[in-house]
């Protein structure tokens, strides 16, 4: 197990609570167990937004739950989930050192529709006196549209999860459909959050038609209908979104953007949908020669050791948001600059430097990111 000084150092690098990134930790572990296990791992399917955060792409979102499909055939049952459980997390406790013993694991059935809820609670880094707790939920009659694959878990911690390190999941189309899905039903922050993350990224932004085909068959065996702007607009949570926008999700990421930011291109991403709105592709900046062409960022958050903030700067980039940035080239004055973050590159000679727009002017500056104070 990581020690609590760890988790202190990447509080300053990640600009996140103890807590949080105690959480993501564990939860990394507890996917471990889960993927590992012969009679779990090829039979539960991992979606939702902890699973985009942990197997895809960087949403910046510490999601708190773990939510799975069960495959056809694979275990539901009270009395099978709860010995599964007892076994994974003893597998977890040998080969992490987290503490799972302080509380029994809680869990409850529901009949219609038929899943599972568990409650895990859990002693770790911090090794605070009262344990913490993780949900998961397991549901059974969910159609998954397209066959699971296997995911790579991420786990940006000085310890490494044993080989082979993956858990089964949705498609990353279908957890963006199921998304959508989520979103048309409930109009939750989280939905409308990682959903506009979702659009931005240039992976999905080629296959409208696919995706869209995916979210009409997941809405037809829900006996739900397909959502729209206008569904969503007018839905009885409105109100609740926009009230609840800080309160759901202020812990869950470094800086809340603002929800007007994200509501504002829900309207683009339903027309694109209906190939009616093609997004503008932002321009790659040239490469420099002096860069390695081979080498790209980490697909989610990462430990880089530097006393640089770097998965701000990145969250800033994702998010549309401007940051003041102190630099200091070696032997000049430090400069003060407000940028908007657009790439981050590595040179030949392993120096990281990032791209930006200078705020007001739109100059295209580099900067070594080494040099950042």
């Amino acid at each position: 197990m990581i020690s609590h000084e760890d988790i202190k150092n990447l509080v300053g690098e990640w600009s996140l609570r103890e807590d949080i990134i105690e959480k993501d930790y564990v939860i990394g572990w507890i996917l471990w167990g889960i993927g590992s296990d012969p009679d779990v791992g090829p039979r539960w399917a991992f979606k939702g937004g902890t699973c985009i955060k942990k197997c895809y792409i960087e949403t910046y979102r510490f999601s708190e739950d773990l939510d799975f499909t069960v495959l056809p055939g694979g275990p539901i049952k009270l009395k099978e989930i709860s010995s599964i459980l007892d076994r994974i997390l003893k597998r977890v406790a040998e080969e992490s050192g987290i503490d799972f013993s302080l509380a029994l694991t809680k869990i409850k059935q529901r009949e219609f529709p038929l899943s599972v809820e568990a409650r895990i609670y859990y002693r770790g880094p911090r090794n605070t006196p009262t344990p913490a707790s993780i949900k998961l939920d397991l549901t059974a009659l969910e159609k998954v549209v397209c066959p699971s694959v296997l995911c790579k878990i991420a786990h940006p911690y000085p310890d490494k999860l044993p080989n082979p390190g993956r858990v089964r999941c949705y498609t990353f189309e279908e957890v963006f459909a199921e998304k959508i899905r989520a979103m048309g039903e409930r109009s939750r922050p989280r939905d409308l959050y990682d959903i506009i993350n979702l659009f931005r990224r240039g992976a999905l932004r080629s296959q409208p038609k696919y995706i869209r085909s995916i979210l009409i068959k997941k809405c037809k065996t829900k006996g739900v209908s397909v959502p729209n702007y206008k569904l969503i607009k007018d839905s009885p949570y409105h109100n609740e979104l926009r009230s609840e926008w800080e309160n759901m999700l202020g812990h869950q990421l470094q800086v809340l953007p603002p929800l007007e930011q994200f509501w504002e291109e829900l309207s683009h991403l339903f027309d694109w949908l209906e190939g009616t709105y093609v997004p503008k592709i932002l321009a790659s900046l040239p490469i420099q020669r002096e860069e390695d062409t081979t080498w790209v960022p980490p697909s989610t958050i990462y430990n880089w050791e530097l006393r640089i903030p770097i998965e701000s700067i990145r969250f800033a980039a994702i998010n549309h948001l401007c940051i003041e940035l102190e630099y200091r080239k070696k032997g000049h004055d430090a400069c003060n600059y407000l940028i908007e973050p657009y790439s981050l590159r590595r040179t030949k000679k392993n120096n990281l430097v990032l791209h930006a727009i200078i705020t007001g002017t739109q100059e295209h500056r580099t900067f070594r990111v080494d040099w950042i104070e």
